[in-house]
């Protein structure tokens, strides 16, 4: 497992996506960056908390310019089971993330323990969680990779960030 540099090109992304779709990241526009969350899966409680979060976020950082997807290595049905029981409305959610995709992007992979405190299996292998933004050129801007569920960036602070990224144009970091 090798992490991206900032300032990099980063892996292309595609998944399929609950709207039916494909969200492939080589396709996407924004105004901004594209912003790449990946969960655990159904079976992390911290993540429903964490994309209610987003869900609940998804206009400000649209409105910043923002592509947001969340995307997990969770099948179809597993991951609309997620929207359903998190009371997703808003956020894209994408599945089926492979986990050699998931390493060439820099995740930590970890096996399953069983059922979780939510009573939910694991499945056999799954990725920890990451959020990656994407400048619209496919280049890294800045990443946020973990080990386990714990200590994910704050969706708030992310966007206060944003601001003061954009007005100052502020560059990538950590690319030496």
């Amino acid at each position: 497992m090798t992490a991206i540099k900032p300032r990099k090109p980063v892996p292309d992304l595609e998944v399929k996506t609950l709207a039916g779709s494909t969200w492939k990241l080589s396709d996407r526009k924004p105004e901004t960056f594209s912003m790449i969350v990946v969960y655990r899966g159904l079976h992390c409680p911290i993540c429903s908390t964490y994309l209610r979060d987003l869900d609940r976020k998804l206009d400000e950082f649209q409105g910043k310019g923002v592509d947001v997807i969340a995307v997990s290595t969770d099948s179809e049905a597993r991951a609309r089971e997620s929207k359903e029981k998190w009371g997703l409305e808003k956020v894209p959610i994408g599945y089926g993330l492979t986990i050699d995709k998931a390493r060439e992007w820099g995740l930590f992979i970890s096996t399953s323990r069983g059922k979780t405190s939510a009573g939910v299996e694991e499945p056999p292998l799954f990725a920890e969680p990451g959020v990656f933004l994407v400048k619209p050129d496919g280049t890294l801007y800045a990443s946020s990779v973990n080990t386990m569920p714990f200590a994910r960036p704050n969706f708030g602070e992310l966007l206060k960030a944003l601001d003061f990224i954009i007005e100052k144009d502020y560059p990538a970091r950590g690319e030496a």
